[in-house]
This record gives C-alpha cells, structure tokens and sequence, in this order.
C-alpha cells in the first residue's frame, strides 16, 4: 500500500495533462481520457478503503518526506476516519461530473480542468502539512475559476469574480493564521498533527482561530458569508455545481474537523456558542431563502446554506454524537445536493427554463426524472430511512443536550425546509402539463447510469449508516479528549 495516497492524489492530474496534449479537433477523445482516469482513481480510493482499519483513531498509509527542510516542511499525506469518507465522496461524485458532462462544448479544456479540480480536492483532504494543505486549498480556486468563467452562465464573469474575491478573502487569513501558528509553536514546523498537540497560549489560540474561521466558513458557507454561493451555483455548469456543493463546501467542515477543534480547543470552545448562532442562523435564514426562489436552481443552492448550517451547529455542540451527524451531514449532503443539482440540470436540458412558475404537470411526461427529483426532494428535507434524516437528527440530539435553546430556535428549520420542497414538486411535477413540454422524452440511459448510484447510497446511508459511524469514531474520540 506504499505510495497509494500519492497515487490517488496526483492519478487524475496525469489525465489532466494527457487531455491538454490531445489534439483539439478530437472532441470525443478528451470525454473518453476523463471518463477512464475519473474512474480509475475511483477505484484506486476503493483499494484505498479496503486496506483501512476500520475504527482506528491514528493516521494510517502515511507517506512523509522532507520537502523544505529550512522550514521543517514536510510531504506529508495520511489518511484516517475523517479524511477517507470525504475523498470517497470526491472521487465518486467526479466519475458522475464527468459522465453528466458528456455533451459539454469545447470539452477538451473542461475536463482537463475537472480533473485538475480532482487532485486539489483530494489533496486537501489528505495533506497534513500546512504548507502543502494551504498549496492544494489555493489551487482548487484555479480549475473552479474556469470552470464556472468559461463553462457558465450569462452572468458567469460576475459570479466567477465573487467566488474567487470571497474564496481569496478568506484564504489570506487562514494563511495569516498559519504563520502565527509556526511562529508560536515550541518547534518550529508546520506539520498539522504535532501542532495539534501544542497547547498554544489562549491568546494566539483566538487570533488563530479567527483567521481560520474566515477562511473555513466562507467555504461552508455560513452566515454571513453565504452570498457568494447562489451566484456561483445559478452560473456554473450542471457537473459543475454538483462537485460545488458535493465536496467544495465539506472543505470548510473538514478544516474544522482536521485544524480548528484539536489546534485550538481552547479558543474553540470559548466562540462554540457563537459558532452555534450562526450555524442555527445559516439553518433558518437559509430554509426561508430556498422558499422564495422561483429559480429552480437558487432553491437548491439556497437548501445547501441551510443544510451546512447542521454541520456548523453539530460541530459547536462538540460532543460525540453532534459531531458524528455533522459528518454523516456533510457526506449526505454531498450526495443529495449533488443528486438535486443533476436533476436541476436534466430538466433545463429539456424544458430550456429553471422558472418554477413555468413548469408543471411533467409528472405524465417524464414519470421517470420526475420520481427521481420527488425522491430526492425527499431525502433532502430528511425522510427517515434516508441519509439527510440521519445527520440532521443525530446533530439536533446531540445538540439538545448541551444547547437547548439552540435546538429549539433550529427545530423549525425542518419543517421549513420540508415545505419548499414540497412546494417544488407540486409546482414542477403536479398539475397540467403544458403544451410545449408534450414532446418530452423521459430519462436516458445516461442520466440513469448517473443517478442510479446516488440513489443507492443515499438509502445505504439512511438505513445502515453504521459503517461511516464507526470509520469517524476514532478520529472524534481523539477531538474530543483534546476539547477537556
């Protein structure tokens, strides 16, 4: 197993770069390279998931090499509870992307970008040096740019400038925090697991914990940094969107989950009720947000605030089981976002308008997509026996017993967002069927062979989460002694 987080990282970006020397009148061919490579670093995660020890609370297949020895930098990748279920999300979710964006214009420079976009995620979720974890952060901002700048909507260079002035923002602080870290610790290094271990004073632990909070929770996003989504997410390429909302959000979480609680706990659990607010905030404000869209696509973006607002009030209630339905959240969204966002883009395919007031009645004409969208609409208002129930109710209990009120004020979100979504499937698959969607035709094999898989797992997940429980257990058992 020696090498095989180096492998699964940089895999895709060799496909990358085997796309950007094709010759650019083969339009097929790029599609076909994606398509292999995606799915071979699949794969390679599966490899990666049967040779872990489930349960284990250690880094395991680590791979650290000295890199700037001035610096005390290191190539350090490791891979535990926390970080595995995510690249698997990122590697399945990319497979999906690539075949979703089978019939994409000028493909040769997309996919190379997806791909690209593939081995910064991965590699965000499995670095363990700063400098090296800040070097892949950055660098998803560069495919992501692109990807929605060129690839996007009408209104793309605006929602590309956004996206990237926010993303940047934030990043520059969480580099500044960075550097006060290396400079404070003992040793001076920036390997992330022995700085876990420092106990830095409180002072520099609340500096630090700032700028981190910056930069993590304009990726979430959470209120007040959420304005940035919608846009990006209305311009951006369907596949686009999904990988957005599938996996560049858990960005934010992960940062928490791998930096801010064992780093700093001090600091963490003295801003945990702010941090709490906010997170309820995100979940209210973000429900009522989605309930006012007639854009089909704005209704799904907004839901993704309201359902990271979760993952932010699980992670402040900090004990063991909010903290384990913040992660069962973050996976599920990613699924379920990613299935909606898909859908989304299947009935703009066909209808040419994501208007609410301008569909109905495509239940008749497309029972197939249109059982498929009230399934996922389902899952994300969080129907027991599917995986968004489980998350939201595993952070509400454990959030019950430390912040009551809290749990209370974001109770009401549920039924909020149970009801937009319900207004959505009446409005877009009830009723009569107008005229000009007569001529309709029903899913392809295609789009099938994309959300057959999603379905799947978004039922494993809701009626057997206890594989993905038991994976995160260790590494949260290890958070949690550190926040005594």
């Amino acid at each position: 197993m020696k090498g095989i987080l180096t492998l699964v990282t940089f895999f895709p970006i060799i496909g990358s770069l085997l796309i950007v020397l094709l010759p650019a009148r083969h339009e097929r061919l790029p599609k076909t390279v994606a398509l292999i490579f995606s799915s071979l670093t699949f794969l390679i995660s599966l490899v990666v998931l049967f040779g872990f020890k489930l349960g284990a609370a250690g880094l395991q297949m680590i791979e650290k090499y000295p890199m700037v020895k001035s610096l005390r930098s290191s190539y350090f990748l490791g891979v535990d509870g926390i970080s595995l279920p995510l690249v698997l999300l990122t590697t399945f979710l990319v497979v999906l992307a690539v075949i979703a964006s089978w019939n994409i214009q000028h493909p040769k420079g997309y996919f190379a970008f997806v791909l690209m976009l593939e081995t910064s995620l991965i590699g965000v979720f499995l670095a363990l040096d700063f400098i090296l974890f800040y070097l892949f952060w950055e660098f998803t901002l560069i495919p992501m740019y692109f990807l929605i700048g060129v690839w996007g909507g009408k209104r793309r260079a605006y929602a590309t400038l956004k996206f990237f002035v926010y993303t940047f923002f934030g990043s520059i602080f969480m580099l500044l925090s960075i550097i006060l870290v290396y400079f404070n610790a003992p040793e001076r290094t920036f390997d992330m697991i022995s700085l876990a271990n420092l106990n830095l004073p409180v002072l520099v632990q609340k500096i630090v914990f700032f700028g981190f909070f910056l930069g993590l929770g304009i990726k979430i996003p959470i209120f007040p940094f959420h304005t940035w989504l919608p846009d990006a997410h209305v311009e951006a390429p369907t596949a686009v969107s999904v990988l957005l909302a599938g996996v560049l959000l858990k960005m934010g979480g992960y940062g928490f989950f791998r930096i801010v609680m064992p780093m700093l706990p001090v600091a963490f659990k003295a801003f945990a009720v702010p941090l709490a607010i906010l997170g309820v905030i995100s979940i209210i404000y973000g429900a009522f947000c989605a309930m006012a869209q007639q854009d089909l696509k704005k209704l799904v973006a907004y839901s993704s605030v309201s359902h990271m607002g979760y993952v932010v009030l699980g992670l402040a209630a900090a004990n063991s089981l909010a903290i384990n339905g913040a992660m069962v959240q973050m996976i599920s969204h990613g699924l379920t976002s990613g299935m909606l966002f898909l859908l989304v883009g299947f009935f703009y395919e066909r209808t040419h308008t994501r208007n609410i007031s301008d569909l109905g009645g495509l239940l008749t004409q497309l029972p197939v997509l249109s059982g498929i969208l009230c399934f996922a609409a389902f899952a994300s208002l969080g129907l027991p026996g599917l995986s968004g129930f489980v998350g939201e109710f595993m952070v509400l209990l454990g959030t019950y017993r430390s912040m009551l009120v809290l749990t209370i004020i974001a109770a009401p979100g549920i039924i909020i967002t149970a009801y937009y979504h319900l207004w959505m499937i009446q409005k877009v698959v009830m009723g009569a069927l107008p005229e000009k969607f007569k001529v309709l035709k029903d899913a392809s094999t295609r789009e099938l062979v994309i959300l057959i898989p999603v379905i799947t797992m978004t039922v494993l997940l809701g009626f057997y989460p206890k594989p993905l429980v038991s994976m995160v257990n260790g590494p949260i058992f290890e958070i949690l002694k550190r926040l005594k």
